[in-house]
């Protein structure tokens, strides 16, 4: 699989480089030079497959000159050993696929341990790397469970202090051992941005061996696909051919991995981007001015991204396939009416949390008459704890993973955003 740099088209890597090196030259994005195509009767075959045999053979199509089909089974058969993607019922023609039922109760852990995974098969000789990461929640948790204790790979990981939950970050904050966690003063934003300038940094990449396992991965992206193609085939056959996605946004990783399966040849007939309050990509769409403002905290924290990543991978995937842009669908949601959709949902018998809340309401909105309409659980409701117990006026059951971390301490340092600071702090301390 040969990949270009969106920034610099003349740079091109193979899948297991593009993996390594996470960003190409000037901070670019890797993007598939060759977007396989399949034909009614692969899909078809596809369609009737079980979780992993249809994850392996979808990956087989961008992977298989480097990694061998048994091989790539295997690594599938590691990384998503835990419960598939549930369907679950709202109305009659919205359904929920809940993603959140990993280790870590969040979407993340599809990617987060296929790379974990490739990473290892990679990495024969065990030499050391350094994994470098930003979170505006989830992806912590799913990078640091993943790779955890694993030999001669270190993690760090950066989040914006007091911006995410209290059990988000207790459920990798409290970890140790190979595992660090910094806590910035400052948005999601700030630490993407640190992130960034450290792969910038000859000396730091020279001593480290940095790798990103952010969505800005390419191993991470072509796992979610996988979860698509299992949406589709949990989706009564009467609807198939009218279905619409709504995707909670933030970064736009589970977006762009949701029109990679549409250019496969999956026939979803739409999808929404849903953004909270953080509008930079709808403002974007309605009135083509690219103007990110200052992040905005929100209840829906994996979602408060000004500026994000994986855009340019979007606009890119809708120009190489020649689809128009303006078919998108899109929104944003406030504070106010994502409360009220959250009561909406528990009174439709259903506990949801605030980025799938986002995802229903614009569904909802936007969906016709003879569409079925999917909108995706990307964590469990009790990450959430503390708001969704307050907007609904109820006590959660805590699964036990989040309790059992809730009751250690947690672990982070704190720094200012500053490069220098987290520079000296990643030479003297790993």
């Amino acid at each position: 699989m040969k990949l270009y740099n969106l920034k610099d088209p003349k740079e091109e890597v193979g899948f297991l480089q593009a993996v390594q090196l996470g960003l190409g030259k000037k901070q670019g994005l890797f993007f598939p030079k060759k977007l396989p195509i399949l034909d009614h009767n692969t899909l078809d075959h596809l369609i009737n497959m079980n979780f992993i045999d249809r994850s392996t053979q979808i990956l087989s199509y961008f992977l298989n000159d480097e990694i061998s089909l048994s091989n790539l089974k295997l690594i599938v058969k590691n990384s998503f050993s835990f419960q598939k993607p549930i369907l679950k019922s709202i109305t009659k023609n919205i359904s929920c696929l809940e993603l959140f039922h990993g280790p870590t109760l969040a979407f993340k852990d599809f990617g987060a341990r296929f790379m974990a995974q490739i990473l290892l098969f990679l990495n024969t000789k065990n030499k050391p790397m350094t994994i470098l990461t930003a979170t505006s929640g989830d992806t912590g948790a799913a990078v640091a469970h993943a790779f955890y204790k694993m030999k001669n790979i270190q993690v760090v990981i950066l989040y914006p202090k007091g911006k995410i939950s209290t059990l988000q970050e207790k459920l990798f904050c409290t970890l140790g051992h190979n595992v660090h966690t910094i806590s910035i003063n400052g948005s999601f934003d700030d630490c993407q941005n640190l992130v960034k300038k450290s792969f910038n940094d000859s000396l730091l990449n020279k001593k480290m061996h940095l790798t990103s396992a952010n969505s800005i991965n390419i191993s991470r992206l072509l796992a979610q696909i996988c979860y698509y193609f299992e949406a589709f085939s949990l989706t009564p056959i009467q609807h198939q051919k009218n279905l619409i996605i709504s995707v909670p946004c933030g970064n736009f990783g589970n977006l762009t991995a949701g029109l990679l399966a549409k250019s496969l040849g999956l026939p979803i007939k739409n999808f929404i981007a849903a953004t909270n309050s953080n509008n930079t990509v709808p403002n974007f769409l309605k009135n083509g001015v690219w103007e990110p403002k200052p992040t905005i905290s929100t209840i829906s924290n994996a979602m408060d991204i000004s500026q994000p990543n994986n855009w340019p991978r979007v606009k890119e995937l809708f120009l190489r396939k020649k689809w128009n842009l303006k078919t998108l669908k899109f929104g944003s949601v406030s504070e106010k009416q994502t409360k009220k959709t959250l009561k909406e949902l528990y009174n439709l018998n259903y506990i949801s949390e605030p980025h799938a809340s986002i995802a229903y309401h614009l569904l909802k909105k936007k969906i016709k008459k003879n569409d079925f309409g999917l909108f995706l659980g990307t964590a469990h409701p009790s990450k959430f704890q503390t708001v969704v117990e307050k907007i609904l006026k109820i006590d959660l059951s805590i699964p036990k993973i989040l309790y059992m971390h809730n009751k250690k301490k947690i672990l982070s340092h704190t720094l200012e955003s500053d490069f220098q600071q987290l520079k000296h702090f990643l030479l003297k301390n790993l």
